[in-house]
């Protein structure tokens, strides 16, 4: 698989960094500083690198409630923050501009990042409202911005919504392969931080074929053997914070207790 060149492991943690606030958002602090997110990226990072983690994903998740179209001042203050890190970053990286599958795709062109992932695909509803995505526009921009080394990770079930008309979830996982061309598949759980279900990972494993599928939401220290022997990898951003909740900041001791376990299930392999 793809995944064990660029992450060169087998079973790739990818640790979300969740990027505080930006201007412009609601949780952004009056009379704040950006570089204040700035100090607070770079402070994560290290705690995430140090620990061991294979990769990185900028996602900009107290960016809300999140916008289906995030404006410049969003686009340009992400950009910003991961471009004054990037001298810094050892691991490959990704981004994820939150609801905007286009606005990942032309940034992670833009700072050179090796991966996305969004929902790239379906219909569905939730609190934000109703989404229609546009993937033919998304894998076209892609080919134009001249990335088609460019990784592109594919929710399989957005976490928190719902499909407007449900599916067996074999059902849109052989759609998105035969129409989609995905680069990776991510299987969630009911919302961010919550356990993704064991028997999802394997239901879209048994038809992904060489298709890698990740573990995309509530992979802990205790479950991560179970969800790594379904899944080709995770994605983890809660566990690695202080008491695992998603408010609170990235911690050191958690993030390599962590990985401790990933590599001693890997030595298993």
């Amino acid at each position: 698989m793809w995944t064990d060149d660029l992450f060169r492991v087998k079973k790739p943690i990818i640790a979300l960094l969740h990027l505080r606030a930006l201007p412009g958002d609601p949780l952004f602090p009056a009379g704040g500083s950006i570089e204040q997110t700035v100090s607070k990226a770079n402070e994560e990072l290290e705690a995430l690198q140090a620990g061991g983690v294979d990769g990185i994903l900028f996602a900009n998740e107290f960016s809300l409630p999140y916008q289906h179209i995030a404006p410049p001042v969003t686009l340009s203050a992400m950009a910003y923050v991961v471009g004054r890190l990037k001298d810094r970053i050892r691991v490959p990286f990704g981004v994820n501009v939150v609801l905007n599958p286009m606005a990942s795709v032309e940034m992670a062109a833009a700072l050179d990042a090796s991966f996305v992932r969004s929902t790239f695909t379906g219909a569905y509803m939730g609190e934000s409202g109703l989404t229609n995505t546009d993937v033919a526009a998304y894998v076209r921009r892609r080919t134009e911005l001249g990335r088609p080394d460019l990784k592109m990770l594919y929710k399989v079930n957005p976490e928190s919504d719902t499909y407007l008309a449900p599916r067996d979830i074999q059902k849109i996982t052989k759609s998105i392969l035969f129409h989609c061309f995905p680069d990776g598949l991510c299987v969630s759980g009911a919302s961010a931080g919550s356990e993704t279900s064991a028997d999802a990972i394997q239901e879209v494993k048994a038809v992904a074929e060489q298709t890698p599928v990740f573990c995309n939401t509530g992979c802990t220290a205790a479950n991560a053997a179970a969800m790594l022997s379904k899944a080709d990898g995770a994605c983890v951003g809660t566990a690695f914070k202080k008491d695992g909740k998603f408010q609170n900041y990235v911690e050191y001791q958690r993030v390599k207790e962590f990985m401790d376990v990933v590599k001693a299930f890997r030595a298993t392999l």
